[in-house]
Order: C-alpha cells, then sequence, then structure tokens
C-alpha cells in the first residue's frame, strides 16, 4: 500500500516536506481542511509515512456493511452520546491498549470556515500524555508539510497558539474556508474561571 501512496502522491504532483517523528503514539492533526480531497490526501501521507494509524467515526456508521468500509479506513467507533464515557476517555483507552497508534484528525472539524476549532485533539493527547504531530496542507506548493511537534502537557491557549503559529500562512484549497483558531472560546473559559 506505501508504494501504491508513492505513486499516487507522485503522480498527483504532491511532495511531503519534512520528517515524520520517530514516535510510538501521538494525535496527528491536518489542517487545512477545505475540502473532500483533503481527507484522500490525508490517508496517501500517512500511508506514505508508513505508521499506524486510525481515524474516528460515529459508531453508528459501523452497522453491516458499512462496518467493513469502516475498518477498511482505520477507523475507531465512538459514542459521541455516550452520557457516561466521553469520547477522550473512549479514544484513550484504545490507546492505551496499543503499544504503537496515532490518531489522525482535522482540528477544524469542518470543511467550512470556522475560527473555534474543535479542541478534542488537545483533549485526547493531553489524557493520554501523548505529543501533537502538526500537519499542514499547502495546496499552493502541492506540499503535505510536517510543522513540528507539540507537548500536549501544556495548557490549552499555549498548545493552540502554537498550533496556530504552525498553520500560518498554509494554503488551503479554498482560501475563504480557512482560518486559524481565534482562541476566543479559550480566553472566555480562563476568564470565566479566574
Amino acid at each position: 500500500m506505501r508504494w501504491f501512496s508513492k505513486l499516487i502522491f507522485f503522480l498527483l504532483g504532491w511532495k511531503i516536506n519534512g520528517q515524520f517523528p520517530t514516535l510510538k503514539k501521538s494525535v496527528v492533526i491536518l489542517a487545512s481542511h477545505t475540502g473532500n480531497f483533503d481527507a484522500v490526501l490525508g490517508k496517501i501521507f500517512i500511508n506514505i509515512v508508513g505508521v499506524k494509524y486510525n481515524v474516528l467515526a460515529k459508531k453508528e456508521l459501523f452497522k453491516f456493511p458499512w462496518n467493513i468500509v469502516m475498518r477498511l479506513l482505520h477507523a475507531l467507533p465512538v459514542d459521541r452520546k455516550n452520557k457516561h464515557v466521553s469520547v477522550t476517555q473512549q479514544v484513550k483507552s484504545v490507546l492505551d491498549r496499543h503499544e504503537n497508534m496515532h490518531i489522525l484528525l482535522s482540528p477544524e472539524g469542518t470543511r467550512k470556515r470556522v475560527t473555534r476549532w474543535r479542541k478534542g485533539f488537545y483533549h485526547i493527547a493531553h489524557e493520554a500524555g501523548i505529543p501533537i504531530v502538526v500537519v499542514g496542507l499547502d495546496f499552493k506548493l502541492k506540499e503535505m508539510q510536517i510543522k513540528g511537534v507539540i507537548d500536549s502537557s501544556q495548557d490549552l491557549l499555549t498548545v493552540m497558539k502554537q498550533v496556530n503559529a504552525h498553520y500560518e500562512g498554509i494554503n488551503a484549497k479554498y482560501p475563504e474556508r480557512f482560518a486559524l483558531d481565534s482562541l476566543e472560546d479559550i480566553v472566555e473559559e480562563e476568564y470565566k474561571v479566574a
């Protein structure tokens, strides 16, 4: 599968800029996510770097025959409606059972323009005690850019400032749909606590 992914990337004119870190576990975030093809590029990229990965999908998608497709896509079922066990706890539990696993997520959570990104990637990494690998999709340069690794033990505001710095200047497929996190929700929460 790795050689096939490399061939597809080559035929599409894409390349990887940077070296994927040697880590057994991480949460890998990919942005800019402004079109349907972004997910395909993300899957091709992760196949090329050769790490064991999973994506998250709502458990309702795992009914026959779709469960077969979801497993082939390396999807993990999560129960977003479970009032007793959060999605973060569900994913941490799976991570705890595996020695080698990377969770692949889009922090924007949608292809639409949002200024408040979903913070689940941070909470999963923070609770599991694993780093966050930042990867950018730059359509102008046709590059998957491995931007860096962020220590998830830091507070949310510090992490999100680093995430924004990594994605500053990234060229989305649809630039009008891409925005960095405004950090407003984090600042509002800290203000309420203080």
